[in-house]
């Protein structure tokens, strides 16, 4: 492979999703890339933990060769081989997310002969990040739409800045089919998922939590609809957090919302947070079937199934992953909302 096939990429305007969906992609078309000015625009550019760790599971999955993969290096370049199964296992090294780590991963499964499992080490709930509950309770099950075969275990909590949590993602040979998200449906029911370390126990950091989302959308919601799922659970973890996920069960789809705690925020104000940001997607008429975070996550997914997602925004990480994908072949088209109808992304997929 000469350098005139390598494709050639602009990581300045996308952060790490830039580069996880590069990763994914490389894996998925053996298409190899460079990657200049990664995470350009970010205050302190280049490869931080968790990025160099995505890039080191994906090339262990499809033992690729890698030159640029050190601490703060501004250029990546990768040479996929074959995806294959069997057993990776990654420590990111800090409380960096594992969830977006898998996100390098769980496109490529389709590729895959024989199932595959990843093992991280790092935060599991953490900022800038879905929650854990999140990512299980609301994206896969939407990515599982696709036709992808994944789960993920949680086996313990991390919390910032310690991480030390766990988490394995569970991969089998898939076969995509086009996603349909254009139509919620009726809402059927409400989940709210709440965990806190077990060093907070004491003062009930999880259940305040819950209880206060439960009770703020039961109060919007006028008892029309109940919350069908309640958890609350302690956890062992190396630093003290908390975490709240709520999700929105529609008739066509799932939308997901979560929120941390953080020292000196009450856990009133966690569930407040999550519920209000849930009832303003239910109140929002014009027809979104995702949540913001869920649509920018469903980019590549959309680009290799096709069909059709209607979404909140039009973000930037919608916009420059639309980008990305378009450059490795798979066109994503943008049809722009107004104030009466969402956004929709539209893609033919893999041919």
């Amino acid at each position: 492979m000469t350098d005139d096939e390598l494709l050639e990429l602009d990581g300045s305007a996308g952060g790490g999703q830039l580069l996880r969906t590069a990763l994914a992609l490389s894996m998925v078309t053996d298409r190899p890339f460079r990657m200049e000015s990664v995470r350009g625009d970010r205050p302190t550019p280049g490869l931080k933990p968790q990025h160099l760790a995505a890039v080191r599971a994906a090339a262990e999955v499809c033992d690729a060769t890698v030159d640029g993969a050190e601490l703060g290096s501004e250029q990546l370049e990768f040479r996929p081989g074959t995806p294959t199964g069997g057993r990776v296992e990654i420590d990111v090294g800090t409380a960096g997310s594992v969830a977006l780590l898998f996100d390098a991963l769980l496109p490529v499964a389709p590729r895959l002969d024989r199932p595959l499992s990843v093992t991280a080490t790092g935060g599991t709930d953490v900022k800038w990040s879905p929650t854990m509950a999140y990512y299980r309770r609301v994206k896969l099950p939407l990515v599982r739409r696709a036709g992808v075969f994944a789960a993920v275990d949680c086996h313990r909590s991390g919390f910032y800045p310690v991480g030390g949590g766990r988490a394995t993602l569970w991969l089998a040979p898939s076969s995509l089919s086009a996603l349909d998200l254009t139509d919620r449906g009726s809402l059927e029911g409400v989940r709210v998922h709440s965990k806190a370390s077990a060093d907070l126990a004491e003062g009930e950091v999880a259940e305040r939590q819950a209880t206060t989302a439960a009770e703020r959308l039961r109060e919007e919601l006028h008892d029309e609809v109940s919350v069908t799922e309640r958890t609350v659970s302690t956890v062992e973890s190396d630093s003290p957090g908390s975490a709240l996920a709520v999700a929105l069960d529609y008739e066509e789809t799932t939308a997901g919302f979560d929120a941390l705690g953080e020292r000196g925020k009450p856990a009133e104000e966690v569930g407040s947070e999550a519920a209000e940001s849930a009832l303003a997607f239910y109140w929002d008429d014009r027809g979104c079937a995702v949540d913001a975070h869920t649509a920018d996550q469903l980019v590549v997914f959309l680009a290799l199934a096709g069909g059709r997602v209607a979404i909140p925004e039009v973000s930037d990480h919608v916009r420059t992953g639309a980008d990305l994908v378009t450059e490795f072949g798979f066109p994503v088209e943008i049809e722009d909302g107004d104030s009466q109808d969402s956004p929709v992304l539209t893609a033919p997929g893999a041919e």
